[in-house]
């Protein structure tokens, strides 16, 4: 598209204005369209040529905080279970940074080049062959916390229609069948969200859904503390406190360190946590007063909180059912627990609302594949949007165990998104002239990319060796 500047060297204001009514920022973005740097008070400052953002710096927190946030919470009590607690915590703090770098890495190379899409970088990068990478691995792992989201909807719902009504377990009915109920959730709540044209307006929703998981989390730590030792658990979902048995002692002790089969799923578990990297553009596109360091701080303060909210919660929901605990934390509370019953509605609740916010790269990344060059068409908006629902509703019907998502996902698109992508995009579209590739900011983002690669091949080859002899142990038996 080309640049219309007024004498002043500033954008034609009008331009944005007739672009931001005829199309929509996001999913529309031409292969030219460019950042155009303001060079005014001494500073160079990004400003976009066709879209004007109008979302404040907190709205754009909550909005990448609830990209972050998600069902990955639910797994990081059983992560730790499987780590222990000091190699948890350092591995926590490594991918929490890590993530940060890994945003300073994409949004340098959106500063370099003027693009504002992940698949767009791939394409300067690598030319259509990267575009498609980049869309591929975007939709992998959206799909899959898409799919991790309604499989928490498919578990708990039932288990709160149940409590409400005290109905017995598995009750003959088809309002508590979840494949029921995804379906209704689907169309009722998160279409219409889906629909909207800018992923900005969903900053209301992205607020109300963080503050339910703050419930969760306060939840969790005040039952931490009127909950013993758990030693055994009913076919009702209740566990009896029985911690004056001595053979339950060694099940109620913290572990600091500690290594089993199961850990080969907890690197994933908590890389999946924090992966929010297709959003960072879109959030970035809509920000008000748009700059690197303004974005950058965006990541870093919503890093920072979901890092304290991830820690506070495996660690309170660890210490409250040790090695007891399950892959999905709720799963282990009682239904017939009148807080957790408000607790399982307020994570609905909260991963609920988050589908339509990790929806909307999926959509731009088909976009870009399909109709890269093509107006804004409401027609196309909807279509791809309940095309992608319908997808993800049977890939939870057929999904056994949520474990399953978190480790696939955690180990294929998770280390992509975070480490390897950004990492190559860097070090391909950062010039040479700027930062030789022996400099110390390349030689960084190779050591990155080169750690990402290793983390994955890791994951992928424990994962495939559990599923293997898992299911080796579980036919012997």
């Amino acid at each position: 598209m080309e640049v219309q500047k007024m004498s002043n060297g500033h954008h034609d204001l009008s331009r944005d204005k007739s672009t931001e009514s005829g199309f929509d920022g996001l999913e529309n973005i031409k292969e030219g369209d460019m950042f155009l740097h303001d060079k005014s008070n001494g500073q160079i400052q990004t400003q976009f040529t066709d879209f004007v953002g109008k979302t404040s710096f907190g709205m754009s927190i909550f909005n990448l905080s609830n990209a972050i946030m998600g069902s990955g919470i639910l797994g990081l009590a059983y992560a730790m279970a499987n780590t222990g607690i000091i190699l948890f915590v350092i591995l926590l703090i490594s991918i929490a940074v890590l993530s940060s770098y890994s945003i300073h890495l994409l949004l340098r190379s959106a500063e370099v080049v003027g693009i504002r899409a992940y698949e767009q970088l791939g394409n300067h990068a690598f030319g259509t062959p990267g575009k498609i990478l980049a869309a591929c691995v975007i939709t992998v792992h959206n799909i899959g916390a898409m799919s991790s989201y309604l499989f928490i909807v498919k578990i708990e719902l039932p288990r709160i229609i149940e409590g409400l009504f005290e109905l017995p377990d598995n009750y003959p009915a088809w309002f508590v069948d979840g494949r029921y109920l995804i379906i209704i959730v689907s169309v009722g709540v998160i279409l219409p969200l889906a629909f909207m044209k800018r992923i900005g307006y969903l900053g209301y929703t992205s607020g109300f859904s963080l503050s339910c998981m703050v419930f969760f989390l306060i939840s969790v730590i005040y039952k931490k503390f009127v909950t013993g030792c758990p030693v055994e658990h009913s076919s009702n979902g209740t566990f009896l406190n029985e911690s004056i048995y001595n053979s339950s002692a060694d099940r109620c002790e913290a572990k600091l360190i500690t290594a089993n089969p199961q850990t080969a799923f907890t690197i994933p578990i908590m890389a999946f946590a924090f992966v929010c990297h297709p959003e960072v553009l879109p959030i970035y596109t809509e920000l008000k007063n748009p700059s690197k360091k303004r974005m950058q701080n965006v990541a870093n303060i919503s890093i920072l909180a979901m890092f304290v909210m991830y820690l506070l919660t495996a660690i309170f929901g660890y210490l409250t059912f040790y090695a007891n605990v399950q892959s999905e934390l709720l799963e282990m509370y009682s239904k017939k627990d009148t807080l957790m019953l408000c607790v399982r509605l307020a994570v609905l609740v909260a991963v609920t609302l988050t589908v339509p916010v990790v929806l909307f790269p999926i959509r731009r990344a088909v976009l870009q594949l399909l109709f890269a060059n093509e107006p804004f068409s409401w027609m196309r908006h909807i279509l791809i949007a309940v095309c992608l629902l319908f997808a993800v509703n049977l890939l939870v019907v057929f999904v056994p165990n949520i474990r399953d998502i978190f480790g696939f996902v955690g180990a294929t698109s998770a280390p992509s998104l975070i480490f390897i992508l950004p990492g190559i995009f860097y070090i391909y579209i950062v010039p040479n002239e700027q930062e030789p590739l022996k400099s110390r900011p390349k030689i960084q983002a190779m050591v990155f990319v080169t750690l990402g690669f290793i983390f994955m091949f890791m994951s992928i080859t424990f994962i495939i060796v559990e599923w293997v002899t898992g299911k080796k142990s579980m036919g012997a038996h």
